[in-house]
Order: structure tokens, then sequence, then C-alpha cells
């Protein structure tokens, strides 16, 4: 009888785009059947990208007349949950821009683990830049346009 040597652990495929941002799932994140409850995904993907914009100088500081790109709305928020999460501990949520309009911008985001390696719920939200006086469409600015662009998944 021969013993093999142990494999060493596969390292996680190198993202191809976007940013894997670390968020950590509590156990009252958790619903009466020890699941990650489905409107949590949601909060969590936010804190993500609120973490990623706040690099980039975007933030809300209690004022809407200067916060800038901050001040913006969801118009649409789709995801779908693909395996439960079903303990409390570390996960990421990876996140990319699917396209940059003039005052409007689509991202994608998936809920895994880690490294990346396991998808638990993916899923798209867009959201509008809002001029604060107005409330109607503003454009993004150039400082967020640039940071965008880095986010932006290649084409198919």
């Amino acid at each position: 009888m021969t013993a093999e040597a142990p494999t060493a652990p596969v390292p996680a495929p190198a993202l191809s785009h976007g940013r894997l941002i670390p968020v950590t799932v509590h156990f009252d994140d958790l619903d009466a059947l020890g699941l990650l409850h489905n409107a949590r995904y949601p909060v969590m993907v936010e804190r993500a990208w609120t973490e990623l914009w706040q690099e980039h100088g975007v933030r809300f500081e209690g004022d809407w007349a200067t916060a800038g790109d901050a001040c913006n709305a969801v118009k649409e928020l789709r995801v779908s949950y693909e395996a439960p999460v079903t303990r409390p501990g570390p996960y990421a949520v990876h996140l990319w821009l699917e396209r940059l309009g003039t005052t409007g911008l689509t991202y994608g985001f998936r809920f895994c683990s880690p490294d990346g390696t396991v998808t638990y719920a993916r899923g798209t939200r867009v959201l509008v830049r809002l001029d604060p006086a107005t409330m109607r469409p503003a454009p993004w600015s150039e400082t967020l346009r640039t940071a965008g662009r880095a986010l932006l998944r290649p084409a198919d």
C-alpha cells in the first residue's frame, strides 16, 4: 500500500472583472430555518458597495445638497438565490458594473464564499443619479465615471 501525498488547495481563480469585498454573516442574519434571510442579501451587497464607493470619496454625510453621486435611487433590483447560506461567518460580495450610462448604471453582484469560488446568490441593481433640488436624473461625476470604468465587466 502506498500513501499519496496530500494535494495542495487549488487557488481561487483570479477575478476577470470587478472587486471582491469581504462581508460577515452574523447569527442574527439567519431566519427561523437557520438560513440567511432573503432580505439580508441586498443589505450585504449595499454595505459592500458603500465600502467600495467610499474608497473613491463617494459618501453620504447627512446633506443631500452636497451628497453628489451618493444622491441616487434604486430603479430595479433582481436577485437569484442559488444555494443556501446556512451558517454565520466570513463571506464576500463580488461587485462589478454591467453598464455605466450618463445618469444611470447597472451593477452586477454575487454573494459568494470568501475566495469567490462558491456563489450563493447573484443579481443586478439599476441606480439613477438624482439632482437633490429637483429629484430628476442628473449626470454622474467624472470621478465616479473614472472609478466605474475600472469596474466594468468586459463584453463577452
